[in-house]
């Protein structure tokens, strides 16, 4: 595997699992030292070193920033990935979990770069990366809040790609679609019929199957590294075509 991201350090929030852990994982196979924060980052192997955080608490995320910095010696590399998901219509999350979703989706993104900032400014690949969703660009049914909170991070996106293109620092994101993540897999089996309901979410794709978090995490890897170096302001859909195509039902 190349090892691109050699001597380049790395911070994954949410990296303790699905997407994010995924992503940490592939940043150091090709060369990064990677910080994980997580609430509950358990022990990763190195070249990994697990921080805990909690992005709805702004001292919490500073804290955890300031001291993985300081243990990779800087931060060249930050991927946004943490979030929670959200079911329902607009009439059905209350405003407490409106608040929620929108402060840990769309805030702590906000928290964390803000926190990364004076390292990312001393770097000479800063690179910001942000797990948006197909949600962002897609009405999707049953999904209100969560497609309001990555609607909200696909403009913030723009504007730190604008607010800082001087400084260096790129900033893009990713827009998977339905990945196979512990998340969706608990959606699934709190489903009525689990197996029919994995069968609708890999229908609603064009290549017919869930997305993988090792895909998105490859994504992920291209736009924080110095390859894209010329990439800034992009949302890259790995969503199987969803967002794109339009085919006829099969047999016709």
């Amino acid at each position: 595997m190349t090892q691109d991201l050699e001597g380049l350090t790395a911070l994954v929030t949410g990296g303790a699992s699905g997407i994010g852990l995924a992503t940490a994982r592939l940043l150091g196979r090709r060369g990064a030292r990677v910080a994980v924060l997580d609430l509950e980052p358990g022990t990763p192997k190195p070249p990994l070193q697990g921080f805990t955080a909690d992005l709805a608490d702004d001292l919490s995320v500073r804290d955890a920033v300031q001291e993985a910095a300081e243990q990779l010696g800087g931060i060249d590399i930050l991927v946004n990935n943490a979030g929670i998901g959200a079911a329902g219509t607009v009439e059905d999350n209350p405003d407490e979990q409106w608040h929620r979703v929108l402060d840990v989706n769309v805030l702590g993104v906000v928290r964390t770069t803000r926190a990364a900032l004076p390292y990312l400014r001393a770097s000479a690949f800063a690179s910001v990366v942000n797990t948006c969703s197909i949600a962002a660009t897609a009405g999707l049914p049953q999904r209100a809040l969560y497609s309001a909170s990555k609607g909200a991070v696909l403009s913030l996106t723009l504007a730190m790609a604008a607010d800082h293109v001087r400084e260096g620092i790129r900033v893009n994101c990713v827009n998977p679609g339905t990945v196979d993540t512990p998340w969706v897999g608990r959606l699934l089996d709190a489903a009525a019929d689990p197996a029919a309901e994995r069968a609708a979410l890999d229908a609603r794709q064009p290549t017919g199957r869930l997305v993988t978090a090792e895909e998105v995490a490859a994504a992920i890897a291209y736009l924080a590294s110095p390859q894209s170096a010329s990439v800034t302001g992009t949302a890259l859909a790995v969503d199987g075509g969803m967002a794109g195509l339009r085919l006829r039902p099969a047999g016709q």
